[in-house]
């Protein structure tokens, strides 16, 4: 297949590990035995595949069958990974059964994970979100190429301008066999109503929709290309040296361009798109609060929050241990998301001698606590300094607080309490809290 060649000679190096999502069905089967027959002529890379039990067919455990004896004929390893499908989630079956596969191709270790994903199923994608009323970024449909996932696996879907008549054309040639998902029937499905009933009437009415449909999703590409530009500019020219947007600052921005530029900072924080309407009434609360008051506007899976004037995005909330935590020389502690270092340091940081003196723990707040940071000042509330700190009333509860015994001797974010700072010459620690999950 040249179009496969092409599309795979400047990605893929010798040595690369590549790894097939593999159904049994037509497409991914041409894909794999493709990838085999390049590998022989092309660069020598590791091939293996990955195949989702989801459990869900009464075929499913012969379709994973299938799959071991034709990687087996290849001499390809396969993965099956069996994975459970909610029912009663609320996104409907399809839904869940895309999110828990794509979970399962996210843990996917190789270089490359290549998907079978051809031009039919992208005019597919593209029909179905433009009814959907999806946004440009969305009208892009699938991406040849992405990261997938935590394990750095890079996404990419080597037939994605490839007709599937071409691929069935592939597979007679070759004398191929796969399996049918007995499901791709069931026009109750939104996606098979649109493969079996909608596209077969709109090639006639429309000859080539699927190809033109397939090329629209280039244009919206290149269009939400121009769009994320505009909003790194607008980023850029509303935000302070951490980063963080000027709220004053992007309610000067136009309506257009301030939809952009939000959803924009919500992709980046690792955000689902939300919808328009959500967009709209987050623009219409950041635009009438005051640069001296705090807002929390909540979304699926994070949060918004005004402080001082400045945007924060949350992408989750970040846990709160409930359990004190002993510290008995460790370098390091795990708390909430993240972790608490101890660095042996001298004449600076802690006193090595004072925490001896009895035991130490990391504690969250309760309230009420008192602090001296500066020696030159009283001992004062926490929750003062934390507010001269400018540390986010989000973050407080879950600060860590060291003690020592009934003493507290440093506070993240805060600092070290006098009487528990070193002294010139003397053994210390320099305690470091490393969040994590802080956006």
């Amino acid at each position: 297949m040249r179009t496969l060649a092409q599309f795979l000679q400047d990605r893929v190096r010798v040595g690369a590990r590549v790894c097939v999502g593999l159904s049994g069905g037509l497409d991914s089967v041409v894909l794999l035995h493709a990838l085999h027959r390049w590998r022989s002529y092309g660069p020598s890379f590791e091939l293996s595949a990955l195949h989702v039990h989801h459990g869900l067919s009464p075929h499913a455990d012969s379709w994973a069958g299938f799959c071991a004896d034709f990687c087996a004929s290849l001499g390809v390893w396969l993965d099956i990974v069996r994975v459970d499908v909610p029912r009663d989630g609320g996104e409907g079956l399809e839904a869940a059964a895309r999110r828990v596969r794509h979970d399962a191709f996210a843990r996917c270790s190789a270089d490359w994970l290549a998907l079978a994903h051809h031009r039919d199923d992208q005019a597919e994608t593209v029909l179905f979100r433009l009814l959907r009323g999806t946004g440009v970024a969305g009208m892009a449909g699938m991406l040849p190429e992405r990261l997938q996932g935590a394990a750095g696996a890079r996404l990419i879907r080597p037939f994605l301008d490839m007709p599937r008549q071409s691929i069935a054309r592939y597979a007679a040639e070759n004398a191929l066999l796969w399996v049918t998902d007995e499901s791709n029937d069931d026009s109750r499905f939104r996606r098979n109503f649109l493969r079996n009933d909608v596209m077969p009437r709109l090639a006639v009415e429309f000859p080539g929709a699927g190809q033109s449909l397939a090329r629209a999703a280039g244009h919206f590409a290149e269009a939400a290309t121009l769009l994320d530009e505009l909003a790194v500019l607008d980023r850029a020219a509303t935000s302070d040296t951490d980063g963080r947007l000027d709220v004053a600052a992007f309610n000067g921005l136009s309506a257009p361009r301030a939809r952009n530029l939000l959803r924009y900072v919500l992709r980046l924080a690792g955000l689902r798109a939300p919808r328009t309407r959500w967009i709209d009434e987050a623009r219409r609360q950041l635009a009438t609060v005051k640069a001296d008051s705090e807002l929390c506007l909540a979304i699926d899976d994070g949060e918004l929050h005004v402080y001082r004037g400045r945007l924060h995005v949350l992408s989750r909330r970040l846990p709160v241990p409930e359990e004190c935590v002993p510290w008995a020389g460790e370098a390091d502690l795990p708390w909430g998301a993240g972790r608490v270092l101890f660095v042996p340091t001298e004449g600076a940081g802690v006193s090595r001698f004072r925490l001896a003196r009895a035991p130490v723990f990391l504690a969250s707040r309760q309230g009420g606590e008192r602090l001296r940071p500066d020696s030159r000042r009283p001992r004062r509330a926490l929750r003062k300094l934390l507010q001269a700190a400018a540390v986010p009333p989000w973050e407080r509860r879950g600060l860590p607080l060291l003690w020592c015994g009934g003493e507290l001797a440093w506070v993240g974010g805060v600092g070290i309490d006098e009487a528990f700072a070193c002294s010139p010459g003397e053994e210390g620690l320099a305690v470091d809290w490393r969040p994590g999950g802080r956006q």
